[in-house]
């Protein structure tokens, strides 16, 4: 009998994406949820069915990703890389720029976030940063640029009046000049090529959705991936516990140090 197992051989051979390393029962039932919308029986249907069909297979990939973002989400934390670890990026980096990555960035709310940030500190000219995600739809989305006016509640009025541009009752688009600054491209935290020499990688809310190994190897990657004193900023509920066993020093919560 066809069951999940096999299903997640066949998406691995399929798309590259390994669903062993999500937790199953989440993952289960969502592609369980996405087989009834779709009106077919089971998993080995809906694997034929992908494979044929170029618009269910894209609806698929981005189903798998969950895409909750907003500008500056958890602001407190935002003030604590902005007052607290920033000055140790800028001293460790000297005159070069820095050099950061916002792994898993969905919507691109916070590369842009981070854009902006570091417009109070550095010429626009001076910064980029590289974005990243699995969804293609995603990040074509994030390029476009525009957002509702739930996703910019926690951002500073000043970045609001600078950078937004209303569109209509609930629609802003970010300025062309903070786009061009962020580099997109599409990344497999799972499988993908890490690149190194980040003074920064910010992380958050994606890692929960992990299995714990394939939590420690990403982390393992991500301090490879580091600078010497780079650091790692995670979600609301990604705590390290064992960040000493890779090399990491917790600097605040949420917050670690190469």
């Amino acid at each position: 009998m066809y069951d999940y197992p096999e299903f997640i051989q066949d998406i691995k051979k399929l798309t590259g994406i390994d669903l062993a390393c999500y937790k199953e029962r989440q993952m289960k039932r969502r592609i369980e949820a996405l087989i009834k919308r779709n009106k077919l029986p089971g998993f080995k249907e809906f694997v034929a069915a992908i494979q044929k069909d170029s618009e269910l297979y894209e609806a698929f990939l981005a189903y798998l990703t969950i895409n909750v973002s907003e500008f500056y989400r958890n602001p407190e934390q935002w003030r604590v890389l902005e007052n607290n670890m920033l000055p140790k990026l800028r001293s460790n980096a000297g005159n070069r720029p820095l050099k950061i990555w916002s792994a898993a960035c969905s919507t691109g709310d916070e590369p842009y976030s981070l854009i902006m940030m570091l417009s109070k500190h550095f010429p626009l000219n001076k910064i980029s940063v590289d974005a990243t995600d699995i969804d293609k739809q995603i990040l074509q989305k994030a390029q476009l640029g525009v957002y509702s006016e739930k996703s910019i509640l926690n951002l500073p009025e000043e970045f609001k009046k600078k950078y937004f541009t209303k569109l209509g009752a609930d629609s802003y688009k970010i300025s062309d000049e903070i786009k061009k600054r962020v580099n997109f491209r599409q990344h497999n935290l799972l499988k993908d090529r890490y690149e190194k020499n980040y003074d920064l990688i910010v992380c958050r809310n994606v890692m929960i959705y992990f299995t714990e190994e394939a939590k420690d190897d990403i982390y393992r990657k991500f301090y490879e991936a580091l600078n010497p004193n780079g650091i790692l900023f995670v979600g609301s509920t990604e705590q390290m516990i064992h960040s000493d066993s890779i090399g990491f020093t917790s600097e605040y919560s949420f917050f670690y140090s190469k």
